[in-house]
């Protein structure tokens, strides 16, 4: 069914998209959105966050359609590269609500009276980092959480990951350049 959706896609169906027809938008969504529902159905478990994929997925296709080259692919094939994307942020999401949820209970477990100002600054600190930490690739990003919550040296953070302690070194610098001038920004830190 799938495969026959696609099969029988018409090319200048994705001129007429690329081009702004709002009916080839809808027979799109027609045909290719219970292929894009399973995909994220699939990969979250959930069917409402799988609803709300679909929803971005076609919205992201209208709104970037004029970066769409149907030269270069067919629109079946550009919108399954958009569901990835689509679903690897709602993974990426899950995973920081998780963090957050995770920090809010260990602040509302552990203290049993009211908490000093350090606490509460330590723990938004971690989920500063935390945040930050997220928006870095692999390897930079394991690299970093070995050196920060592990404190593992480079040479050890080397022989983990099975990295030259050049490319560990390197690593790290990037990447503390990279959240020293985010934090900044975000923060308005001089």
């Amino acid at each position: 069914m799938e495969a026959a959706a696609s099969h029988d896609w018409d090319s200048g169906l994705d001129h007429a998209f690329a081009g702004g027809d709002e009916r080839v938008l809808a027979e799109a969504y027609r045909r290719f959105s219970p292929l894009v529902y399973t995909l994220a159905l699939r990969s979250l478990g959930e069917r409402a966050a799988a609803d709300d994929v679909t929803q971005e997925v076609f919205i992201r296709a209208w709104k970037s359609r004029t970066t769409f080259r149907p030269e270069a692919s067919r629109l079946p094939a550009w919108l399954i590269g958009i569901t990835r994307n689509a679903i690897a942020d709602a993974l990426s999401a899950r995973a920081r609500q998780r963090h957050l949820e995770q920090a809010a209970a260990l602040v509302a477990v552990v203290p049993a009276s009211r908490p000093d100002a350090g606490d509460v600054e330590e723990v938004a600190d971690r989920l500063t980092l935390d945040e930050e930490l997220e928006l870095l690739g692999d390897p930079q990003q394991a690299i970093m959480r070995l050196a920060f919550y592990e404190d593992l040296t480079h040479d050890q953070i080397s022989s983990r990951l099975n990295l030259p302690l050049g490319t560990v070194k390197s690593h790290i610098r990037r990447s503390l350049t990279r959240l020293r001038t985010r934090l900044e920004v975000e923060h308005g830190t001089p």
